[in-house]
């Protein structure tokens, strides 16, 4: 199983993963998403969002930019990274499972902390 979550405003996948309203999540099996929750995002601040998703079993994230120092709290934690994806949540957890989700976003350069 894999736990998936998206950064996400208002269902959509976030540009800047640390500023977004909620984590999308979304746990898997196989390709198949069995379970979707809301998860609010509890506050901006270095490097507390990475520990905190890991907190909740996340083993993916998917945002359409973050900054470096978050890039790395996820990679210490065995969480990959998934960056420049757009579109909704949902379609993005799914196009993830599918293995067709277009990514190739950066780390926000102004954000490494």
């Amino acid at each position: 199983m894999k736990r998936i979550a998206v950064a996400s405003d208002q269902k959509r996948v976030c540009g800047h993963f640390g500023h977004c309203e909620t984590f999308e999540i979304f746990d898997s099996e196989g390709s198949r998403i069995v379970k979707e929750q809301s998860v609010p995002n509890p506050g901006h601040r270095p490097g507390f969002l990475p520990n905190f998703l890991h907190e909740h079993g996340v083993t993916v994230i998917i945002s359409g930019g973050m900054g470096g120092g978050a890039v790395q709290i996820f990679e210490e934690h065995g969480i990959e990274v998934v960056l420049g994806a757009e579109g909704t949540s949902r379609d993005a957890a799914q196009a993830y499972l599918n293995g067709t989700l277009k990514a190739g976003g950066s780390v926000c350069a102004e954000h490494n902390h």
